[in-house]
C-alpha cells in the first residue's frame, strides 16, 4: 500500500506546486483571474496563459503513457500488457482532440488566424511525448520505482480531473451532458482495459 499511497499523494502535490508557480488561465475565466506567478515586466496574453494551462495538465498524460510502456520494456512484456499500454495511449490521444480544440477556439475568437489557432492548440500537447520519454526512461533505469511512478501519475491525473475537467464540465448549463459523457468515457476506458488486458 505504501508505494501506491505515497506515489499518488506526491503526484497530486507535484502538480499543485506546478499549478501554483507556472502562470496560467483556466478556460472561461477573465485574464484578471490568472493563476501562478505572473511576470512583472511583461504581462502574458490570455492566449499564452490558456496555452500554459493546457500544457501543464498534458505532462502527466505523457508520463502515464511513458511509464506504462517503460514497464513493458523493462521485462514485463506480455501481449495483454502491450494491448493495455496501447489502449491507454489511444485513450489519451483521443481526448487530446477536444482539449486542443478548447484552446484553439478561444485563440481563433481573439482574432488569430486558423493556422495559428491550430498550431497553438496542437503545440499544447508537445509536453506529452517529453513526459512519455522521461517516464519510460526512468522506469527502465529503475524498475523498483514502477509502483511509485504509476501511483505518481495517477495522483497527477486525478488532480487535473478534479481541478480542471469536472468543474469546467459543469458550466454553461451542460451538467447532464457532461456527466453522461464522463460516464460513457469511463465505460469505454474500462472496457478497453478489460478487453485488452
Amino acid at each position: 500500500w505504501f508505494p501506491a499511497a505515497s506515489g499518488f499523494l506526491l503526484g497530486g502535490v507535484a502538480l499543485r506546486l506546478i499549478d501554483a508557480v507556472v502562470p496560467h488561465l483556466h478556460l472561461g475565466n477573465d485574464i484578471s483571474k490568472a493563476e501562478g506567478i505572473q511576470p512583472r515586466k511583461k504581462k502574458l496574453s490570455k492566449t499564452a496563459l490558456l496555452f500554459l494551462a493546457i500544457t501543464i495538465h498534458n505532462f502527466p498524460e505523457g508520463l502515464a503513457v511513458g511509464v506504462t510502456f517503460g514497464a513493458l520494456a523493462g521485462g514485463n512484456m506480455t501481449f495483454a500488457g502491450l494491448m493495455g499500454a496501447i489502449g491507454l495511449a489511444i485513450g489519451i490521444g483521443l481526448q487530446n482532440v477536444p482539449e486542443g480544440a478548447a484552446l484553439s477556439v478561444p485563440i481563433r475568437a481573439d482574432g488569430k488566424s486558423r493556422i495559428k489557432a491550430f498550431y497553438w492548440g496542437s503545440m499544447s500537447a508537445i509536453v506529452e511525448p517529453i513526459g512519455a520519454v522521461m517516464g519510460a526512461a526512468l522506469v527502465m533505469l529503475m524498475m523498483a520505482i514502477i509502483p511509485y511512478a504509476l501511483a505518481f501519475v495517477a495522483g497527477a491525473m486525478i488532480f487535473v480531473v478534479t481541478e480542471e475537467l469536472i468543474p469546467e464540465s459543469q458550466t454553461n448549463g451542460n451538467t447532464d451532458v457532461a456527466t453522461l459523457g464522463l460516464m460513457v468515457g469511463f465505460v469505454v476506458m474500462m472496457v478497453m482495459d478489460v478487453a485488452l488486458g
